[in-house]
């Protein structure tokens, strides 16, 4: 079994917003209910938090969607993990999930994670695990991208130490974004809690990370050439992100973002309580391939 490295670490998906770029598409149904691939948007950035060693996990969602979330996830018990849910009643900007979430994250370290972004690569969740347990102040991840006008860009020396967050800057210093995956420790509630709202009525996540910057406390993790960052809010990056998902799933014969897989390996739950997922899903590929890897991992199949 894979030890949490800092078993006080929580986690948190933001699955709030209108998703209004996606519209007419999600005028009846949550972004982060769509579907990549095979699967739900919120596998994604889900899993990233289950490779990160963390099992408690936050979904901040509308008012619409709780209820559709809650019967795909439940209490997350049947993976070994401890789900809860609470309502963004309008998109108030990124930081707002920390005061959302105030009461789930405490006092202690929390990640962050969009529900619209999917991570990927070898390493990855050695590298979050690693990231998480040496945790001090806030520790962002930058990806290089070739139109960084469009995103938070980001400076840093080199000893990762962040000099910099612009958003959106017409002369971006660097082509390093800010990816929507975010490690704050203890103090993120309070610092969320000073903030003022921008021009724009949100509370802007770059003026949190901005508040670290200041202090001296924000690192920068630049995922290389072997990871993969895709965020799915537009109609071509949700097409962009399926394709790359179905490309790596059909040439490598694995699957991305496998809660049930995610949840054995890490030792969340046992190869049988594997099966019996894989099996109530038998229908679909996917739930064929849970069952398979159950398998690999010495499950009963003369069981149930």
């Amino acid at each position: 079994m894979v030890e949490d490295p800092s078993r006080t670490v929580r986690g948190i998906v933001l699955a709030g917003g209108t998703g209004s770029r996606l519209w007419p598409a999600t005028r009846a149904v949550g972004k982060q209910l769509m579907p990549v691939y095979d699967k739900p948007m919120v596998y994604y950035p889900l899993a990233t938090l289950m490779l990160a060693g963390i099992r408690n996990v936050l979904i901040i969602t509308t008012p619409e969607d709780g209820d559709a979330f809650r019967r795909l996830l439940g209490d997350g018990s049947s993976l070994g993990l401890s789900i809860g849910y609470a309502v963004q009643e309008r998109p108030r900007g990124i930081a707002d999930a920390f005061l959302v979430g105030a009461d789930f994250v405490g006092t202690g370290p929390v990640a962050l994670v969009l529900g619209d972004n999917l991570f990927h690569g070898d390493g990855f969740g050695r590298l979050l695990r690693r990231e998480v347990g040496r945790l001090r102040g806030c520790t962002l991840f930058g990806y290089a991208v070739s139109d960084p006008q469009r995103y938070g860009v980001v400076v840093a020396d080199s000893s990762d130490r962040v000099l910099s967050i612009e958003e959106k800057p017409a002369r971006p210093r660097s082509s390093l974004a800010v990816t929507g995956l975010y490690l704050y420790d203890g103090d993120v509630v309070a610092r969320a809690q000073e903030l003022t709202p921008s021009a724009r009525g949100e509370l802007e996540i770059t003026d949190l990370n901005n508040s670290y910057v200041a202090a001296g406390l924000a690192r920068l993790v630049t995922l290389g050439r072997g990871m993969a960052w895709l965020d799915t809010g537009t109609h071509d990056s949700l097409i962009e992100a399926a394709v790359f998902v179905q490309a790596l799933e059909r040439r490598q014969g694995v699957r991305i973002a496998c809660l049930e897989e995610i949840a054995l390996r890490m030792g969340y739950i046992d190869a049988d309580t594997a099966l019996a997922l894989g099996r109530a899903q038998a229908a679909s590929a996917y739930g064929e391939y849970v069952e398979r890897v159950a398998v690999e991992f010495g499950a009963n199949v003369a069981a149930g």
